[in-house]
């Protein structure tokens, strides 16, 4: 799954804002980050909780890539770990001159329960799909707002 949005903030701003991990809980829906160390960079380790109230799950992941650009933006991957999420997220971050940029969210994810959980895949996808694009809907208007 890969999604994006286009950002009036410049990109070293949205970079900031997309990897201050325990701020994700801001713009990410459902979603409460905690660092589980101080490091940012490749090893750096942080958990989300997503779900609501005691419902949900820890996704434990990983930073195995992290990149800066000269523009300000940036690469990240991380490998989620969980009994939930296993996988591999990416978040990038390109400038589009001074004042803009675009995020990119894709996550390439092992679905559990085999035929069962595609199945559910196959339901929840596009739903999924619609959850993040809000988020990605909010990190725009706390990006701006932020500028």
């Amino acid at each position: 799954m890969e999604r994006r949005v286009d950002v009036a903030a410049p990109a070293a701003l949205v970079w900031a804002l997309v990897t201050d991990w325990p701020r994700q809980g801001d713009w990410v829906p459902m979603t409460r980050v905690e660092r589980v160390d101080g490091a940012d960079g490749v090893g750096g380790r942080f958990r989300a909780w997503t779900g609501i109230g005691p419902v949900g799950f820890w996704d434990p992941m990983t930073i195995t890539s992290w990149e800066r650009g000269p523009d300000g933006g940036g690469r990240c991957e991380v490998l989620h770990r969980g009994r939930v999420v296993r996988g591999e997220g990416e978040f990038l971050v390109e400038a589009y001159g001074a004042d803009a940029s675009r995020f990119t969210w894709a996550e390439v994810v092992d679905v559990p329960l085999g035929r069962l959980g595609a199945l559910g895949w196959r339901l929840l996808g596009p739903v999924v799909g619609r959850v993040i694009d809000g988020g990605l809907h909010r990190l725009r208007e706390v990006a701006e707002r932020s500028r």
